[in-house]
């Protein structure tokens, strides 16, 4: 399958910088190897190291991250050609949702509903690819980061909430299971005793460092 750079998305409702990514995605899978290792979803999968954690500590592996940040369900199902499907993965880790959480009219049930059609459209078109469905990773709405403003942040905490990824986590772990795909939680050593995000791991209280990343490779490592 050879991806079309004059081809369409499924939706038009993709904002124009998220266009503006997903169309050089389209390009981009061009000249990418069919038949490997995907990683998908949002923010917290595109600004993961994948590469850099790679060449230093292996496994050695042919991959391609394929994260769109501000990214929620519905937008990855708008863009899953470009993101998934023109890459033919044998396998597939996805991490998308959370931006959901965060929206104002959020409701779980939705959410499931999406990430349901999400991994069906996967299965269908792709039947021989492992699917591993990823954890959401916990917040940190406790501590004062540079640059944030702690209005908007505590408005988006609010909402975006431990108690809310974590309800999210067991809808995602019990899809996963009912569907018969992997589902992985990565989250060991990533919070702190009061079960927020370790602040030394995070510039914002949701994005990480690299060194919060290593923690999450380390437990994906036996897995690859």
């Amino acid at each position: 399958m050879t991806a079309n750079p004059d081809r369409h998305l499924d939706e038009p409702e993709l904002p124009p910088d998220k266009r503006a990514k997903v169309h050089a995605y389209r390009i981009l899978n061009g000249y990418a190897a069919r038949g490997q290792t995907v990683f998908a979803g949002s923010s917290l999968m595109e600004f993961f190291p994948i590469h850099e954690l790679q060449q230093a500590f292996g496994p050695s592996f042919v991959c391609c991250n394929r994260g769109v940040a501000g990214f929620v369900t519905r937008e990855l199902l708008a863009a899953l050609d470009e993101c998934v499907l023109d890459l033919a993965p044998s396998r597939l880790l996805i991490n998308i949702g959370t931006n959901d959480i965060g929206e104002p009219d959020y409701e779980l049930p939705g959410l499931i509903a999406r990430y349901e059609e999400i991994l069906r459209r996967v299965r269908e078109c792709l039947p021989d690819c492992r699917i591993v469905t990823l954890a959401y990773y916990p917040v940190n709405a406790d501590d004062v980061f540079a640059g944030v403003d702690r209005a908007a942040a505590a408005d988006l905490f609010s909402r975006r909430s431990n108690r809310a990824i974590r309800e999210a986590n067991e809808a995602v772990a019990a899809l996963s299971r009912r569907l018969g795909i992997e589902h992985l939680d990565l989250n060991d050593g990533l919070a702190d005793d009061a079960g927020n995000l370790r602040a030394a791991y995070t510039m914002d209280g949701i994005h990480m460092y690299a060194n919060g990343y290593k923690v999450v490779w380390d437990n994906l490592r036996p897995h690859l």
